[in-house]
C-alpha cells in the first residue's frame, strides 16, 4: 500500500470472539514505559481480559485500522442516581499509535455511541503520574477532587505487609 492510500478504519462492538487479539494488544500496549506491566503469565492475562470484557452490562468497544485491532475499551453501563454512565476498566491504544491522535478520535467514538445509548457520562480511573491523566484531561475528563482510590496489599514480604 502506498503513502497515497488512505487507512480504512473500522468501529465496532468488541465480543469474546477477538479475546486473542484483546489480550495481545492490552499486553503490547502496557509492556513499555511507563507502565512495565509484566503479563507474561499469559493465563493470568487471559482471566484478566475475560472478567473485564464479561461483566454484567459490558460494553466494550474496538477500533481496528486496515483490518488489525489497534484500541480498545473495555467497561460496562452503570446506572447511577445521577443518570447512566459507561465505566471504563480499561482502555488502551497500540503502543505505534500512542501520541498520533488515534485516541482523542477513539473516544469521540466511544462518546458518540453511548449518547445514542442514554449515557450520561464516562466515569475512569487512571494514575495521576502517567502521560494517560494529561490525555484524559486534554478530551474533557476533570478530576473528582474528593473521589480517592483505596488499596490494601494481602501479600506478605519479610513478616510484613506491604
Amino acid at each position: 500500500m502506498d503513502n497515497k492510500t488512505k487507512a480504512t478504519e473500522e468501529f465496532f462492538i468488541l465480543d469474546e470472539s477477538y479475546i486473542d487479539e484483546m489480550a495481545e494488544l492490552y499486553k503490547n500496549a502496557f509492556a513499555g514505559e511507563p507502565w512495565n506491566d509484566d503479563w507474561s503469565d499469559r493465563v493470568q492475562l487471559y482471566e484478566y481480559i475475560k472478567e473485564i470484557s464479561g461483566a454484567y452490562n459490558c460494553l466494550n468497544y474496538g477500533l481496528k485500522v486496515d483490518g488489525k485491532l489497534v484500541a480498545m475499551s473495555l467497561g460496562m453501563i452503570r446506572h447511577w442516581w445521577e443518570g447512566t454512565n459507561y465505566n471504563i476498566e480499561e482502555l488502551c491504544v497500540s503502543s505505534e499509535l500512542q501520541g498520533k491522535g488515534m485516541g482523542s478520535r477513539f473516544m469521540a467514538m466511544i462518546e458518540r455511541d453511548i449518547q445514542t445509548r442514554g449515557a450520561v457520562g464516562i466515569f475512569l480511573q487512571t494514575d495521576n503520574d502517567k502521560p494517560a491523566y494529561k490525555f484524559y484531561q486534554k478530551i474533557g475528563f476533570g478530576n473528582l477532587g474528593a473521589h480517592v482510590s483505596l488499596y490494601k496489599s494481602l501479600i506478605q514480604h519479610g513478616g510484613k505487609e506491604k
